[in-house]
Order: structure tokens, then C-alpha cells, then sequence
């Protein structure tokens, strides 16, 4: 790579608006009112928001020069590992933003919100038919939140049964918030390792499930990029013992179209629209995370339930056996609004390629670059690719080191000491949507690191040098963030 995309240029400073401003400066023309004027009353006109005063040139220039220090999808390549920050089609933006959804508001009643209603409704029996599910809830706001849900409805269907169970297990090969998701519920988390081939044996599984297990939250393809190869037969050996099987399908976007959960043993799966049915996510939103269960756990799915009459189509709160709302209303519905145009647009084939794009980009970044990086575990992946700085390491090169020098080639870093199972791990998830051109760039600026590693290795440790913001003391900023503004 003898070019980087990166160069240097003119980065501007910008204070706060509120430096900026300045008494009397005003962005628009407000035209003369034709009606009297009548003054409030004092008391009503004083104390009021300290708001900026600006001009229209102040207020563009503010926001364009913010917007020149981002880096997003729209930028370059965003190949975060087990993140799927994807490029997304603008039409799913327009959809989103019509009117007739965008201002559509969740009180407004059932008889002016059936074309709501019946997307929403059209959306579940999609997600149904792409993970083999018999129902599916929209409810839950994020990954994690539809976790939750999924291990609440897991409670519930044990409780009904007459016997509450205490014990839960999560391979170390789960997504991150499982535990957490667990412990919410009661259960406490039962570790298990993975084999030498970075998957779940049906041994391990077998040796530590019994009656006062619950059942099993597996990540399916797992933080490795690997396919749960067993997942039948440890689906087979929970379930012998009355368990449940939950499946986090935050990696869905590696095999849509190609497998269904339900059909393979996974009673319980949430999705991640945000992550592979469009919308990027990152600053804390949006996100939306439904989940999908079987016929024997759908009774205790959040409520209200969208029901589909002869008249159309009306929530449903006679649900006896629901865990019970788990948002204010019934969903993010911008959200909602663009998966289900991407769905839409793709169709059945299109999601498959999908899948079969994203696997297809991953191995050949594998393949490109095992003999540059440590590779973790060198078999066929999914959607990411796992590496680690084993061989950077007698240069006294980290991880970190080589994503911070990344940046100067104009790359945003991939996910970094993550997963936990490999040490200085290097996570790398091109997605479906970036071209060979891209990705055969991004493999070059690696190559030119690991050379630079070997040659100049100051330079990777003091890197990076061309973006505004150097490298930054992310331990003072964990501990003592500065929360001001």
C-alpha cells in the first residue's frame, strides 16, 4: 500500500456554541405580525433557557466542523468485530422518515393506526419465517434489553411449570451481557470453555446440566466467528433434562436465509435489527432487539400482542401468562420501520447473499492476513475473523498499538482485546457491503503495520499522529470521565 486513504488538512477548532454567541445575533427573519402585540407578563419572561445567539453562518459552520472530526459508515470502513457496522441503503432512511410513520404517535388509538399496526405485524411474521420461530415480540429496545427479555420469558415458562430453576450456562464464547442478562433473572451463571477448536462439546455440556439447570445461552455463530457446530445435539441433551435453549442472534447476519434456529434445537432467540437488518448503531442508539420463541413459549411473550381480525388489526392484553410490558409502548418503531424495508428490499434470496457476502469477506480477510497476524484459530469463520499480536509481541508491538496506528491509514480500528478467550485478540468483521477493493486496501495497511512493527516499532507506540486527538490516557478518562459536556 504505497498511498494511505488518510492525509493531513485543515482540522478547525470549535468552541461551544455558547462561546460563540453573541447578544443580538439571529439565524432567521421572522416576518411582521399582522396581529397586535401583547406582552407577557414579567414573571413569565425572565429565568428563562440560557440559549446561544447566532447567525446562520455561525450555526452552519459549527455543526460542518463537528461533523469533519467523525468518523462514521458513511466515512470508510467500520470493521468492527461481533458490531456489524454495515453500510445500510438510504431508502430504508426515507421510508422511515414519511410522515405517516415518523409522526405516527403510539396513543393515537387503534382505528387511525392500522398502517402502523400492520407493518409491525408483517414484521413479526418475517422474523418468524427467517429464524424458524412460531412467534415474535418487538418490544424489547436493544441487544441486550431483548436478552433480558428472552431469559424473563425462560423464568416464566420454569415457574409455570411448578418448579423454579436456579442455574444457568454460558460458554466463554458468549456475547458479553449474557451474564448479566442471567443474573437479572436469578440464575446464576455456569462457565464453560470451549474445545480446542474454539466450539462448544456436547461432553462439556452434558457434564454440567441437570434438573436445576435452566438451560443454556449460546451465541450462534459464537465472538470466534464460529459456527456452534454441535448445537443440535447440545440442544438435545438441555432439553433431556427439561432445559431451554437460548440463542443470542446478534451474528444473524452470518446466516440468514441459510439457517433457521427454531429448526435446530433454540427455543428462545433475540435479533439485533440495528446490527442486520439495518440502522447502524453506536452512541448509545437507536437499537432493537425482538425476540422469537417456539409455540410453547409464546403465552409468556410481552404484552399487548398485535392480533390480526377480519377488521384489521387490534392489540391483544388477555395474555394471562405475559412477563408483562418491557417498553412504555411497542418497540422503536423508526427502527422497526427500517428493518422491515431492508427485509422488504432484499427478500429471501437478497438476505441470503447477505449471509453468504459477509462470510465470504471475513475468510478472505482470514486467509490474507494469517501470515502477517497470529491467527486464533485457523479453520473456516463466519462473519469476523479472530487474530491476536502474538507475532508483534518481540517487537514490543500491542494490539492497541497496531488499531492506533491504523487510524493514520484512514482506518477506523477493528474491535480490540475482545473476545476474552484470545489474548490481545484482534476482532476484524468486514460485513457484507464493503468491496474487494476496500477490504484488499485494508489487508495493505495491516501488512504495512506488522512491517512497521519489525522496522520502526516508536512509531506504532506513539501512533496516532494525523488525526485532531493523539492518543488519548483511556484509563484517567474510565476512571474520572468528565461528564460536563
Amino acid at each position: 500500500m504505497t498511498t494511505p486513504t488518510a492525509t493531513t488538512g485543515l482540522i478547525f477548532n470549535e468552541p461551544l456554541l455558547w462561546e460563540k454567541s453573541r447578544p443580538g445575533r439571529c439565524g432567521l427573519s421572522i416576518p411582521k405580525s399582522d396581529v397586535p402585540s401583547s406582552p407577557l407578563d414579567s414573571s413569565l419572561t425572565t429565568g428563562g433557557p440560557d440559549l446561544p445567539q447566532l447567525s446562520e453562518v455561525d450555526v452552519t459552520r459549527h455543526f460542518t466542523r463537528l461533523s469533519q472530526w467523525n468518523f462514521g459508515v458513511d466515512s470508510g470502513m467500520y470493521p468492527l468485530g461481533s458490531c456489524t457496522m454495515k453500510y445500510n441503503p438510504k431508502t430504508n432512511e426515507v421510508q422511515a422518515a414519511r410522515p405517516g410513520l415518523a409522526n405516527a404517535h403510539p396513543m393515537a388509538g387503534e382505528q387511525v393506526s392500522q398502517g402502523a399496526m400492520e407493518l409491525m405485524y408483517n414484521l413479526e411474521q418475517e422474523l418468524a419465517e427467517i429464524t424458524g420461530m412460531d412467534a415474535v415480540t418487538l418490544q424489547p429496545a436493544a441487544g441486550a434489553h431483548g436478552e433480558l427479555t428472552g431469559m424473563l420469558v425462560i423464568h416464566a415458562y420454569h415457574a409455570k411449570q411448578g418448579k423454579q430453576r436456579s442455574k444457568i450456562i454460558i460458554p466463554d464464547t458468549a456475547h458479553g451481557t449474557n451474564p448479566a442478562s442471567a443474573t437479572l433473572c436469578g440464575y446464576k451463571s455456569i462457565n464453560i470453555k470451549s474445545g480446542e477448536n474454539g466450539i462448544l462439546t456436547p461432553e462439556a455440556i452434558a457434564e454440567v446440566m441437570d434438573e436445576d439447570t435452566a438451560g443454556i445461552m449460546i451465541t450462534n455463530p459464537n465472538t470466534l466467528g464460529l459456527f456452534e457446530e454441535n448445537i443440535q445435539e447440545i440442544a438435545d441433551i438441555v432439553h433431556a433434562k427439561g432445559g431451554l435453549v437460548y440463542g443470542d442472534g446478534a451474528n444473524m447476519n452470518a446466516i440468514m436465509g441459510i439457517v433457521q434456529p427454531g429448526k435446530i434445537g433454540i427455543d428462545v432467540i433475540h435479533l439485533n435489527l440495528h446490527k442486520t437488518f439495518s440502522t447502524p448503531h453506536g452512541g448509545g442508539g437507536p437499537g432493537s432487539g425482538p425476540i422469537g420463541v417456539v409455540k410453547k413459549l409464546a403465552p409468556f411473550l410481552p404484552s399487548p400482542r398485535i392480533k390480526k381480525t377480519g377488521k384489521g388489526y387490534s392489540w391483544q392484553f388477555d395474555c394471562p401468562d405475559t412477563i408483562g410490558r418491557m417498553l412504555t409502548f411497542h418497540g422503536h418503531f423508526g427502527v422497526l420501520v427500517r428493518a422491515y424495508a431492508y427485509i422488504r428490499t432484499m427478500g429471501g434470496n437478497g438476505l441470503k447473499t447477505v449471509s453468504q457476502l459477509a462470510v465470504l469477506n471475513a475468510n478472505y480477510i482470514k486467509a490474507k492476513l494469517k501470515d502477517t497476524l497470529a491467527l486464533a484459530y485457523d479453520r473456516p469463520c463466519m462473519h469476523e475473523c479472530v487474530f491476536s499480536d502474538k507475532n508483534q509481541q518481540p517487537h514490543h508491538v500491542t494490539t492497541l498499538d497496531m488499531a492506533k496506528r491504523l487510524m493514520d491509514y484512514g482506518f477506523h480500528p477493528p474491535t480490540v482485546y475482545f473476545p476474552l478467550v484470545v489474548h490481545g485478540a484482534i476482532m476484524i468483521e468486514p460485513t457484507e457491503t464493503e468491496s474487494r477493493e476496500t477490504i484488499d486496501e485494508f489487508i495493505q495497511a495491516f501488512k504495512a503495520i506488522a512491517k512497521e512493527a519489525e522496522e520502526t516499532p516508536e512509531l506504532l507506540q506513539s501512533a496516532p499522529s494525523r488525526p485532531k486527538l493523539k492518543r488519548l490516557d483511556e484509563v484517567t478518562a474510565a476512571r474520572k470521565p468528565c461528564l460536563c459536556g
